[in-house]
């Protein structure tokens, strides 16, 4: 069994479990705690650091973390809901540094949808899968015969019809909440994104996940595509299975 360490770090809360990535289940308490005050480098590989020694006591499990910025070679390009500090920052070599461990980092949307296709609503689907995270914005994840093409970013696309606002201006979850939008008006909305996405990628399969896909009979009946759609299967599990599942990939 090879178990591995997930850690999915956000803006406002950062979760951590042993991962068996053979089989995609978590094997330890599942761990919780919220992001510290500003979200400033030094004080998120802090928590990282007493996080996994609850769950590893001077153990030497590897770590997979998932991070919600572009990243590229380890380093964050972005900062989503972080400090800007972190645009610059590797944030691999800082968690290794901090921990004494073997780290890799990807985007958190980007795990989330790697973990789709690896033990989840997408498995054993062949071809290009477009997994969205529908929440305060639209995360991304492009996975083609299994390889992860990373940092995607599609929830920043201009819609048309809209005066070119993007796409997670107009449909991310938080525009349905902040609008008091009915579900078939946001379905309208959605409509619009997802029309887009099939015509620019012609996908096999759309995954939409984000805690709004549980009610996801609301809304997805209402799309009309010739790409099947269907809800995520794992939720907020999502970003720790996919980040332990890509490191080791990386390995």
């Amino acid at each position: 069994m090879a178990r591995i360490i997930g850690i999915d770090i956000g803006g406002t809360g950062i979760k951590a479990a042993i991962v068996d990535v053979d089989n995609g289940e978590i094997v330890s308490e599942k761990i919780k705690v919220g992001t510290p005050d500003g979200a400033k480098p030094a004080d998120v590989a802090d928590v990282i650091y007493d996080m996994v020694e609850q769950l590893d006591p001077q153990g030497s499990l590897p770590i997979g973390a998932c991070f919600p910025a572009v990243i590229v070679n380890e380093v964050a390009l972005s900062a989503a809901n972080v400090d800007k500090s972190w645009i610059g920052t590797n944030v691999g070599t800082l968690f290794e540094t901090r921990t004494g461990r073997k780290v890799h980092v990807v985007n958190d949307a980007d795990a989330a949808g790697f973990a789709e296709v690896k033990f989840g609503s997408a498995r054993g689907v062949a071809g290009l899968v477009l997994v969205t995270t529908l929440g305060t914005g639209i995360g991304s994840a492009l996975i083609y015969d299994g390889t992860l093409l990373p940092n995607s970013e599609l929830g920043h696309i201009n819609l048309p019809g809209y005066r070119w606002r993007t796409a997670e201006q107009l449909a991310a979850n938080s525009a349905r909440i902040k609008g008091r939008l009915s579900w078939t008006k946001w379905a309208g909305r959605l409509q619009v994104y997802y029309s887009t996405l099939e015509k620019l990628f012609s996908p096999q399969l759309f995954v939409v996940g984000g805690g709004v896909s549980k009610e996801f009979e609301n809304f997805l009946p209402l799309l009309e595509l010739n790409t099947p759609i269907i809800p995520a299967q794992h939720f907020n599990n999502a970003g720790i299975l996919g980040a332990a599942a890509l490191a080791q990939f990386n390995d």
